[in-house]
This record gives C-alpha cells, sequence and structure tokens, in this order.
C-alpha cells in the first residue's frame, strides 16, 4: 500500500512556534473574495504547557502597514481582518508575532492576494463558438473515428488565442479567469498552473467560481499571447444518468471568461480581456467529457498555436455572449489537482494489440500512455473499468450509459504521449486495443485526480488488514472529493448526495482539511433550497426532483454543524443558520404530532442494510430530533437565545414523542434492527433506563446473526463506537476485523482497493451485485474509518469542545492489535497518539499542540502502576491525575509529549 496523499510532519522547534499560516484557511491564496478575511496558523513547541500568551498580527501592502491587530491576550489560533476593507487585486503580507508562556516572541509571515470585488472592475465579455463561422475553416472530420450514440453528439473542444503587444516592463501579471464548461489557460506557449476540471462544478445557475493566476514569470515585452481550450464539462456536457441525446443542464455551448491584469514598472496597466478581439478554431481534441471520455488525433495538432509568431490563418473570430457577471463568485477552496502517478502494474495481452493493464489501484483519474512506433491514423482505445470478468476481462456492466472510453489516432512519430484533459474515470484496470507493437508497464501510468484538500490525519496499526481498511477509505475519499463529494466515479452518475455526504465527513475531516470544500459545497446546498425549506437529495441539484428525504437533507443541520466543531470558524454556522432552520421548520409544519411521517420524499430508510428493514419512521423521527438539536446549538454559538430554548424545547418533545411511539417498556425499539437501536442511542433519545435495556437487544441481534451487521449507510458509522462506549469493545473489534460477508474485511479479500457501495457488490455465491447500482468506489460504508481515528486511536474531543482545543485521548485497545498510532492536524497543532501491548505493559505516548489541554485516558487494570516518563505521575510534570473509570487511569495535561507506561 503506496500513498502520495501523506501527512506532512510540523517542523521541529526550540521554542513555541507558529506554522501553516493561512487566509481563508488556504496557503497564501490568490483570488481570496473577501475584504475581511480571516487568517490563522498553527503552534509547535517541545516545552510542556507552553501556550501562546499573546499574539498580534500585522497586515501590508507594498510595504505599508494597513492595519495592526495590537497585541491580543486571547488563546485562539486566528483572527478575522479589523482594519478597512481590503481593495480588489492587491497583495498583502501578514507577519504574526506571538509570545509564548515565558514572554518571549517569534515570528512567522505569509502572503495573499484579494481577487476581483466590484463588478466594475471587470471587463471581460463571455466568448463562445460563433455558428455563423462554422464553414470559416474546420480541420477534415475522420468519417471512420469510433464513436457511441452519445459520443456522436458531443461538439468538439475550442482552441482560443488572443495575441498582444506589452512594451513596458512587467512588475506583475494576474489572470482571473473562469468558463461555462472546463478550461485549460496557457500563456506563451507554457501551461497556466497546474489545476485540473477548472472552474469546477457549482451550481452554475447561481455560483461560479473563477480563479486567479499568477503568470508574471510566463510574459515578456514584446509580442505575448494567451491561450485556452474550452469542454463541455459539468456545464454543457452528461451529468448524472440523463440518457437524452445531450444534458445540457446548465447551457448548451461552452463560454470563456478571462480577464489579464499587467502592473507595469511605472504603475500603469495594461488589461486583455475575453472579448471580440478573440479568434478560435478546432484542433486534435474531438470530444470531451466527463463521463463518456475524450478522442484526441494528433494528426490534427496546431502546433505552438499559443505562442508569440504563430501564424493564426484560417482561425475565426470568436462570439460575443455577453458580460453578465452577477454569478462571478472568487474560488474558495482547493482546486482538482493531479496528486499522484501509479506505474502499471501488470500488462495482460488479450489478442492482438490488446491488452487489459492492472494499474493495482482502483482511483478516479485517467491514464497516460506512451505510444511507440505507430503508423500515422493507428486508432487506439482505451476502456475503463473497476473490475474484471472470470475470464479476465473487463467488467463495464455498472458504468451503466457512461463510455468511460478514450481514444486517441497516432500522427506517426517515434514516440508520442497521450493523456485527456476534459475527462475522468474511476477505474483499476484499462482495456487498450489497437496498441502498435508491445505494450510494457512503462508504457502505462494512471494518473490520481481529485479535490487538493490538505491532508490532515494518518493512522496505521499492527493489523494489515485494518491498515488495508483505512487505505481503502482513503482512495475512496480521493477518488469521490472531485469538486464536490460525489457518490462514485465511474458510472453516469457522480452527484453529491446529501445523506453520503453528512455521514461520511466525520471521517473525511480527520483525513484532509475539507473545512473549504465542504464550504463550498453548503453554497449550492443553500440556494438548492426551495421556498418552503426542503433539501434536494443532490447537491448541486440536477436530475432528482426529490426534496426532503431524511438523513438526507438533514446533512443541512449535520454539515455545518460538524466543520465548526471541527475547525471553530463560527462563519459556518452563521452563513448555514438560516438554511437549518428553515430545514427544521420544514419538517415541523408538515409533521405537528412530532413523528416525522409526511413530506419524507424518497425516504430510503437505511439504504443499501443487509437483510433487514429499518422502520423508516423511527430512522425519519430520530433525524428530525438530531436537526432540532443541532439547530438549536447552533443559535446558541450565535447568540439567539430565543430560537436556542425554542429549538431546544422541540428538540425535548420529539425526543418525548419518539420514545412514546416507538420504544417498549423492555426497551425494545420498533423495528428491532440493529441501526434502529443505533441512532436513538447515538442521538440521545432514550431515557437511561432504556439505554442499557437497547444496548443489549443490539447486541443479542449481533449474536444472533453470529457477529455479523447488518447496517447501511444511516447505522455503520455508529456501530462501533456505541459498541465500544456501552462495554462491548471486544464485539466493535469482532466486526472490524471480520472477513466473512457482509463486512469490511470481506471486500478486502476479494481485492477491494476502495470501499464498495454495497456490502454484496461482489460476492462468491453470487459475482457481481445489480449493475443497475454497483459501484467498487464509494465511500459511505468507509464512514467507520472516525472510529479508527476517534476510538482505536483515542483522538477525539470533549462533548462541548470546539476545534480540539479541550481534548479526550481515549485509545481502546484490543481485537488483534498489539499496537496503533494516530495523528491529527487540529487547528491549534499536532495531536498525535501511539499505544503498545507489550509483555503485559501498555505504553501510551500522547502529543498535545499548544493551547489545547487533554483529558487522557491510561488503558490499565492497576492505576497505582502508571508512571509517565518512567516517573510517577506528579502534578510538577503537568500531569494531574482524576481518578480511574473503564479500567483506565483519567489524567488531565496541558500541551506537551508525555509517554505513559502501565500494567496492561
Amino acid at each position: 500500500m503506496t500513498s502520495g496523499w501523506l501527512l506532512t510532519d510540523p517542523p521541529s522547534v526550540p521554542a513555541l512556534t507558529p506554522y501553516d499560516l493561512r487566509c481563508e484557511h488556504r496557503v497564501e491564496p490568490l483570488g481570496v473574495g473577501t475584504d475581511r478575511p480571516r487568517l490563522s496558523w498553527r503552534l509547535a513547541s517541545p516545552v510542556r504547557g507552553d501556550r501562546q500568551s499573546a499574539f498580534r498580527v500585522v497586515l501590508q501592502r507594498d510595504g505599508v502597514r494597513v492595519w495592526d491587530s495590537s497585541w491580543r491576550t486571547d488563546e485562539q489560533t486566528y483572527v478575522d481582518h479589523g482594519g478597512a476593507p481590503l481593495t480588489s487585486s492587491t497583495d498583502y503580507v501578514w507577519r504574526l508575532e506571538v509570545r509564548d508562556a515565558a514572554g518571549k516572541v517569534c515570528e512567522a509571515s505569509a502572503t495573499f492576494a484579494t481577487g476581483i470585488f466590484h463588478p466594475e472592475e471587470w471587463h471581460a465579455r463571455w466568448i463562445e463558438h460563433d455558428c455563423e463561422t462554422d464553414g470559416y475553416f474546420e480541420p477534415p472530420v475522420d468519417r471512420q473515428e469510433p464513436r457511441s450514440v452519445r459520443q456522436a453528439t458531443l461538439a468538439a473542444p475550442r482552441y482560443y488565442r488572443r495575441s498582444f503587444d506589452l512594451t513596458k516592463p512587467i512588475t506583475r501579471a494576474r489572470v482571473y479567469a473562469t468558463a461555462h464548461g472546463l478550461y485549460q489557460l496557457s500563456a506563451n506557449g507554457r501551461r497556466v498552473g497546474n489545476d485540473e476540471l477548472t472552474p469546477g462544478w457549482t451550481d452554475y445557475r447561481y455560483r461560479l467560481a473563477y480563479q486567479t493566476y499568477d503568470v508574471t514569470d510566463l510574459l515578456r515585452e514584446g509580442e505575448n499571447v494567451l491561450g485556452a481550450v474550452l469542454g463541455e464539462g459539468w456545464w454543457s456536457g452528461y451529468v448524472g444518468w440523463d440518457t437524452r441525446s445531450h444534458a445540457h443542464h446548465y447551457g448548451k455551448k461552452p463560454q470563456l471568461f478571462a480577464q489579464l491584469v499587467v502592473d507595469h514598472a511605472d504603475g500603469s496597466q495594461t488589461i486583455v480581456a475575453t472579448d471580440s478581439e478573440w479568434i478560435e478554431r478546432t484542433g486534435p481534441l474531438r470530444f470531451a467529457d466527463l463521463l463518456m471520455g475524450e478522442s484526441y488525433d494528433a494528426r490534427l495538432e496546431l502546433g505552438d498555436w499559443s505562442s508569440p509568431g504563430y501564424d493564426a490563418t484560417g482561425w475565426a473570430p470568436a462570439g460575443d455572449a455577453g458580460a453578465d457577471k452577477s454569478t462571478l463568485v472568487a474560488a474558495s477552496t482547493e482546486p482538482v489537482r493531479m496528486t499522484e502517478a501509479l506505474p502499471a502494474l501488470t500488462v495482460d495481452a488479450r489478442g492482438p494489440g490488446r491488452y487489459v493493464v492492472d494499474l493495482g489501484q482502483n482511483i478516479a483519474g485517467r491514464v497516460r500512455l506512451r505510444v511507440r512506433g505507430a503508423a500515422s491514423g493507428d486508432r487506439i482505445r482505451l476502456r475503463h473499468g473497476e473490475m474484471l470478468e472470470p475470464d479476465g476481462e473487463l467488467y463495464t456492466a455498472n458504468l451503466r450509459t457512461a463510455d468511460a472510453t478514450d481514444y486517441y489516432v497516432s500522427a506517426g512519430g517515434d514516440e508520442e504521449f497521450f493523456e485527456p484533459v476534459f475527462t475522468v474515470h474511476g477505474f483499476r484496470y484499462v482495456e487498450i486495443d489497437g496498441y502498435p507493437g508491445e505494450l510494457t508497464t512503462a508504457d502505462v501510468t494512471g494518473r490520481a485526480l481529485h479535490s487538493d484538500t490538505p491532508v490532515a490525519g494518518r493512522f496505521t496499526c499492527s493489523d494489515e488488514g485494518v491498515n488495508r481498511l483505512l487505505s481503502n477509505i482513503r482512495w475512496g475519499q480521493r477518488g469521490n472529493f472531485v469538486s464536490v463529494p460525489t457518490d462514485c466515479p465511474q458510472r453516469d452518475e457522480r452527484l453529491g448526495w446529501t445523506a453520503d455526504a453528512q455521514i461520511f465527513l466525520p471521517t473525511a475531516a480527520y483525513q484532509a482539511d475539507v473545512l473549504t470544500f465542504f464550504g463550498n459545497w453548503l453554497g449550492d446546498l443553500a440556494v438548492a433550497q426551495t421556498g418552503e425549506g426542503a433539501i434536494p437529495d443532490v447537491i448541486p441539484h440536477v436530475i432528482t426532483g426529490r426534496h426532503g428525504t431524511p438523513a438526507w437533507a438533514d446533512a443541512a443541520t449535520i454539515v455545518p454543524w460538524t466543520l465548526y466543531r471541527t475547525y471553530g470558524d463560527e462563519r459556518v454556522l452563521r452563513q448555514a443558520w438560516p438554511t437549518m432552520k428553515h430545514w427544521v421548520d420544514y419538517v415541523h409544519r408538515a409533521n405537528p404530532d412530532l413523528i416525522w411521517r409526511k413530506r419524507t420524499s424518497g425516504h430510503y430508510g437505511d439504504w443499501l442494510q443487509v437483510g433487514v428493514r429499518t422502520d423508516r419512521d423511527v430512522l425519519a423521527t430520530a433525524y428530525f430530533a438530531r436537526s432540532a438539536e443541532l439547530t438549536a446549538a447552533a443559535a446558541r454559538v450565535l447568540g439567539l437565545d430565543g430560537e436556542a430554548a425554542a429549538y431546544g424545547e422541540l428538540r425535548a418533545r420529539i425526543g418525548d414523542a419518539f420514545v412514546r411511539e416507538f420504544v417498549d417498556a423492555g426497551g425494545r425499539v420498533r423495528g428491532d434492527t440493529q441501526t434502529g437501536y443505533l441512532l436513538p442511542l447515538a442521538f440521545g433519545l432514550l431515557p437511561e433506563e432504556s439505554e442499557q435495556a437497547a444496548v443489549k437487544h443490539l447486541v443479542a441481534d449481533l449474536e444472533r446473526r453470529g457477529r455479523s451487521l447488518t447496517t447501511g449507510f444511516a447505522g455503520v458509522a455508529l456501530l462501533c463506537p456505541m459498541l465500544a462506549k456501552y462495554g462491548h469493545l471486544e464485539l466493535a473489534y469482532d466486526l472490524l476485523h471480520d472477513d466473512r460477508y457482509p463486512s469490511w474485511g470481506y471486500s478486502i479479500r476479494h481485492g477491494a482497493t476502495t470501499i464498495w457501495e454495497r456490502w454484496d457488490g461482489w460476492t462468491e455465491e453470487g459475482g457481481f451485485g445489480p449493475v443497475a447500482m454497483n459501484s467498487f468506489n464509494h465511500y459511505s460504508l468507509g464512514s467507520v474509518g472516525e472510529w479508527l481515528y476517534g476510538g482505536v486511536a483515542g483522538i477525539d474531543q470533549a462533548a462541548d469542545s470546539v476545534a480540539f482545543r479541550d481534548l479526550v485521548i481515549k485509545p481502546r485497545p484490543g481485537g488483534r492489535l498489539t499496537w496503533a498510532e494516530g495523528a491529527y492536524d487540529a487547528p491549534t497543532g499536532r495531536v498525535a497518539t501511539r499505544w503498545e501491548l507489550a509483555d503485559g505493559t501498555v505504553t501510551l505516548d500522547v502529543t498535545v499542540p499548544p493551547g489545547a489541554t487533554a483529558t487522557v485516558h491510561v488503558p490499565t487494570t492497576d492505576a497505582d502502576s502508571v508512571r509517565e516518563s518512567e516517573k510517577p505521575i506528579s502534578a510538577q510534570d503537568g500531569v494531574e491525575v482524576l481518578g480511574s473509570a473503564d479500567r483506565a487511569l483519567v489524567c488531565r495535561v496541558q500541551s506537551g509529549r508525555y509517554s505513559f507506561t502501565a500494567q496492561a
């Protein structure tokens, strides 16, 4: 198991030191979209009990101070810009000073640049292909080019260029660009940036992100050229399972919008923007679609088409599509990038010129193919799939209407390379047909693409099966965080299902910094909410007409609250508050008796549970209570005391109604399923006298099934945590280690390298599961990852804590594990644990970042045997004993590194 998605360790420092300085939660971003940004940082220190006693931020522009926060004594590691509003398109430097507990000061600095704040500052116009120029010049079309019926409906991507002169020395040059569709920029023959699939997917009717690029080093005095290739993407290509001749969910053809601003040494500016001066034509890209694939004819290559001195005879004037700027917003999250190259593992010859290649890992991405010895006009077809049929051929039935097929037509060079630009496939295997000569593993490289969210966590342990599970969860997250949190990267769907997102978010947040990723997605959720308050099943809202499904629509409350608790940014709740309130009110109006039976839309229940049917009213009402609870909590944070009281009282009444309606005197919950017990236990809906009885029923069901799970999407994340919480840790570990059907280990035993959508995606008895819905790269059932970090490694926070400032370090040794370790980059800094069992002794190493405190549970049967750094525990060493509980000695520690040993 190898991965290029690795956690970077914080700096090794001699004293309190700030690091990882961010503006709007991004490292030195360009194009910040607010004139009052938030600045944040992490802290590292080797000194126990060290903390930031004060901080100061000084913001400068061109060496001139524009804001000074002055020294502040609050222990936060963030600050909102408090000076005059910042100006558009401006570079800023901010210097941070922090004072440690002893009064020593340490400094760090970082930069950021603002975007375009005001509509009048845009000079660009939308440009597109003008259909009236179709006969002006077009390359010859090879009528033998193999296409499916769907691929044949796709228009060829267009190439755009604009030549201009710069007559003065250049001090800075920035491009602000976006598209209706997908675009890739170049300047003077060199690619601009390394983003992929830009501008990403939002609900283009309301929000369209523009990107900012620094091109200073790409320009020169004299002639310069800006170029762009423009494809259909989510704008006008296929989205979801719509099988009409062309989807056109947002528009009918791609459009480009770009503005170059060049600053000169004398203080003047040159602005080059998309307008009627741009020219365009088609080229070697014959079609490109996210679902269908891409076709490239190297015989039609245009040479150095975006370089100065190029003969653009025959290019046609671009069409003017207006200057509407009403939907433009600055990009607020990391773009999709290529983050890892995977060399082919094996090549299997299946016939003359036909091979099946195994990358050894299921990914979302594409293939880079080296072509040697081809003649001009030779066609090579690349088909992608996640699995193989029993005879070794590619399995593609689960792709449904997605062709996932690329074509390359050779120009006849000695060595050529092909890699698609505007498509992404979910695959482990690729069938390459028509390849000249012998294909080798050196000729094929997989290229993994996903939203480049910063890595935040690491977990590993003594059991390779559990490590494989965590690897599968990570790859499932990478493969499905492609601009939005999707449900699969391979078939004709790839939609932002809301339940999948809210269920997996706690796991995702341990593994990566997903604040801006999900914050961007919440922007689309807010605009998709209906006037009545219902939330669509998928965000961005396309395809489905369903609104208000239990557990799905509850993402409106669960996602913002989880982001707030994880990262501590109150603005998330402030922005989401109207949506949260409106959603709970919608359910309440439809169900005044507080049992959620009406307006349940699709009501998928505990989706993909195994052999049981959790009562849907139980599930819906439990989620109704949870959303009311979180809405009340958000109101308290925002200082809305009246609303907090009202929604708190509503939550209490829903809880009472739940017990009256669904829980009998013996603690049995209607339906008697595992998820039916897990939801009220996790959401605190059961009175104390019913809790233990409900746990007994839950355990009895598991035992009756031979310690086997039945949980679907809604219950699976809660199974191990609730069993561990209520004293059944070994049963939780039995489920974690299980490799019988259904279990996580079953798919691993049968070669899974990602999380499957279904427990029965493939079984020994039945082979492949239903082709109508059978993704082998999903993440929902991987939500057990939260327990690996928070339960096994023991990195968690107190119930009333925010941003992991009040840590609970409570590792739970058990099962086949002899050691486990985890690390997590909390907003204050690195949290780390490692425990090991050997020769009857347990060792627990803990790292607490400056600014945080921790309650540490040292697992032991003999509290008197506990030592810290080989010495008896002493308050003078920063360790306060609180007592014993749940087979552990409980201590309170300040920041720093600690090493506990005890009798196991």
